[in-house]
């Protein structure tokens, strides 16, 4: 998804060429119909190939994701996820990414205490 997300719009000739001739074309393309199959693609027609396309934002296809990624090792608890990351060692995390951090935590106590 990423290759299909930093252009716009991708062949089977494109997304091999990005990843060095490997996988084969017809893998690329079984691939791209799952892809497709579970909604995250669509396509059009260009002369004799297909240009695929993802089906959503990179924001939105990323929240679906991130809440599957939830679901399924997380039993749907986002502090059990965040703690488990924070706490691996070699995770690293910025100055300004801990304060942003901080600042949702507080926005959202806040919001809890005024329901």
């Amino acid at each position: 998804m990423e290759i299909i997300f930093s252009a716009n719009g991708v062949t089977v000739h494109d997304v091999c060429a990005r990843l060095d001739g490997r996988p084969t074309p017809m893998a690329v393309r079984r691939m791209l119909a799952i892809l497709m199959e579970k909604g995250q693609l669509r396509r059009h027609k260009a002369g004799r190939e297909y240009v695929y396309l993802p089906a959503q934002s990179r924001t939105r296809a990323g929240i679906k994701a991130l809440r599957q990624v939830l679901s399924t090792f997380f039993n749907d608890s986002i502090g059990t996820a965040l703690a488990t990351h924070l706490e691996h060692p070699g995770t690293t995390i910025s100055t300004e990414e801990l304060q942003r951090l901080e600042s949702l935590v507080q926005e959202l106590s806040e919001r809890k205490d005024q329901a």
